[in-house]
């Protein structure tokens, strides 16, 4: 994409931005979302990892609420 295109996309507001991006979602077929939604073996790998780790210490688990405030304030 053209640095300019992007500077014009950004400029729409929040909504208009997330029209397009559901927009262009939308305009990919079953198979091109599948492939663009495909995980990499060491990725398949990491989350399976994470999983086996979970599943062992399910204590452990955090609600992303508090994952994700604790992101948020960080400077």
């Amino acid at each position: 994409m053209a640095p300019d295109t992007l500077t014009e996309l950004l400029k729409l507001s929040s909504s208009e931005r997330a029209d397009l991006a559901m927009a262009l979602w939308a305009s990919l077929d079953d198979g091109q979302r599948a492939a663009e939604l495909a995980l990499t073996p060491d990725q398949a790998a990491e989350l399976d990892r994470r999983f086996q780790e979970h599943e062992a210490n399910p204590n452990t688990a955090r609600p992303w609420e508090a994952v994700r405030r604790k992101l948020l304030d960080r400077p």
